[in-house]
C-alpha cells in the first residue's frame, strides 16, 4: 500500500490519462479497460480470453506484464507535466501465481515521483467466483519524455 498522497502536475490529468489510454491499440486488444484512476494509482482490468492464453489455459505471462505495465505506465503518468509523455524505461515481474481466473485487475502505484524518472510498483490479481488472488507483482521505472516531436501525451 502507497499512503502517500500526491498531487498532479496538471489540473487535466484525469481526461488526458483517459485520452490516452484510449489511444493505445494494445489495450485495446487485450480487451483491457481502465477501471479507476487517482493521482499516482491506476487500476486496469481485463476479462480471460483464450486467444491471451498459453498451452494450459492461463493468461500468458506477457499478457500479464504488458497491462501490469501499463498500470504502472498510467500511474506515473497522472503525475507528470502537461507537455510530458510517458515511456517505460525498466520492470521486473515477479510471477507468483498461474493466471488463471474469470478476469483480472492489475493495480499500478507510484512510489516516488520524479521531475524525469519515476518509480512505481504493481500488483496482478486473478479474479475467480469473487476470490482475488495475487498472481504477479512488478517495480518500474518510467521516464517522462519531453520535447520528442514523435512522443506525446
Amino acid at each position: 500500500m502507497n499512503p502517500s498522497v500526491f498531487e498532479p502536475r496538471h489540473p487535466g490529468f484525469d481526461q488526458r490519462t483517459r485520452e490516452s489510454f484510449a489511444r493505445q491499440a494494445a489495450m485495446r486488444t487485450l480487451g483491457a479497460t481502465l477501471a479507476s484512476l487517482e493521482p499516482g494509482r491506476v487500476e486496469i482490468t481485463l476479462p480471460w480470453a483464450e486467444p491471451l492464453t498459453q498451452q494450459h489455459g492461463f493468461l500468458h505471462a506477457g499478457m500479464v506484464a504488458t497491462a501490469l505495465d501499463s498500470a504502472c505506465g498510467y500511474a506515473g503518468f497522472t503525475l507528470m507535466a502537461a507537455d510530458a509523455a510517458v515511456l517505460t524505461i525498466e520492470f521486473k515481474i515477479n510471477l507468483l501465481a498461474p493466471a488463471q481466473g474469470e478476469h483480472f485487475r492489475m493495480i499500478g502505484t507510484v512510489i516516488k515521483p520524479g521531475r524525469t524518472v519515476t518509480v512505481c510498483e504493481g500488483q496482478a490479481y486473478a479474479v475467480d467466483g469473487g476470490r482475488e488472488k495475487l498472481i504477479a507483482t512488478m517495480g518500474c521505472t518510467l521516464m517522462a519524455v519531453v520535447g520528442r516531436e514523435n512522443i506525446h501525451g
